[in-house]
């Protein structure tokens, strides 16, 4: 495996990370990746998605050294990360993260093909954030090199990323994931395989909730949310962040939580209709808010 590079917490990430996928996720995992040190490749589906994900890396770098979040250069910066159509661009990794859609079929063919390329010595990890990390590994040569790291929106912002540990992924997977967390700037919270893991199973109940009670016609989704924010301090409702997420992917997730936990996690008819109609969230302009582009 390559060898680590100490990142800006003195704590070590991998010398070379891949990122599968640069859309909004994976951008921010190689944005991340690419700060605390590492020489990041994305690998996208096609040329018009891989230039799309370099213009979106480049904006990103560049508001972190505008910001002045990072000592080095734009250019330091874009010399170390760049973006590919070939999975045999993985071969020099030494950790590599799936960030593709939510999709069970899509995951699992999308890390068999990238685990393929990898050295024996590398370790994969997928970004879902909430199928099953054992079954993700079912068809994996090495599951013991498997985990999930559940990164949050937006990456380079956020503080918390979900460690998860199947029950093949070896000790020292576990604990090498939670020092390259840290090199990240970030608190790593270990969680065990279960369904929606930790902090999507708690974020998504208090969601269906704020959607049921906007569907009764309890209050409005601004006053919800500001119940949320004001009385218990989150720093962004359960609706706004809903519509930051994606209203689709939330969808997604609660029929998952709902077939593997039960009817608590049923999706109201009031986010299935929004869903419907293309209201989306902040991506389309219009969820439980309405978004300026």
């Amino acid at each position: 495996m390559t060898h680590p590079v100490s990142g800006t917490t003195g704590h070590t990430v991998p010398e070379h990370v891949g990122v599968l996928g640069g859309g909004r996720m994976g951008a921010g995992i190689a944005h991340a990746f690419c700060t605390a040190g590492s020489t990041v490749v994305v690998v996208e589906r096609d040329q018009a998605a891989a230039d799309a994900a370099t213009e979106r890396l480049n904006g990103s770098l560049a508001k972190s050294v505008d910001k002045g979040t990072t000592t080095e250069s734009l250019d330091d910066l874009k010399a170390r990360i760049s973006v590919s159509t070939d999975y045999a661009s993985f071969a020099a990794a030494g950790l590599v993260v799936e960030a593709v859609p939510e999709d069970f079929d899509l995951k699992t063919e999308s890390l068999t093909r990238v685990e393929a390329q990898l050295s024996p010595g590398a370790y994969l990890a997928t970004n879902t954030s909430s199928l099953s990390v054992d079954k993700l590994a079912g068809k994996l040569e090495r599951p013991d090199r498997f985990c999930g790291l559940h990164f949050f929106n937006p990456v380079p912002a956020s503080l918390l990323v979900e460690v998860v540990l199947g029950k093949q992924t070896s000790p020292e997977l576990a604990e090498a994931s939670t020092v390259w967390i840290e090199a990240l700037k970030k608190t790593p919270v270990v969680v065990n395989d279960a369904p929606g893991f930790a902090s999507s199973r708690l974020g998504v109940a208090i969601a269906l909730e704020a959607m049921r009670m906007v569907e009764d016609g309890v209050a409005s989704p601004e006053d919800i949310d500001a119940a949320m924010t004001l009385g218990y301090k989150h720093p962004v409702g359960p609706l706004k962040t809903t519509d930051i997420v994606g209203l689709d992917v939330r969808l997604g997730i609660a029929e998952y939580l709902a077939s593997t936990l039960g009817d608590r996690f049923t999706p109201p008819q009031i986010l299935r209709d929004k869903v419907a109609n293309g209201h989306l969230g902040r991506k389309t302009g219009q969820g439980f808010f309405t978004w300026e582009s």
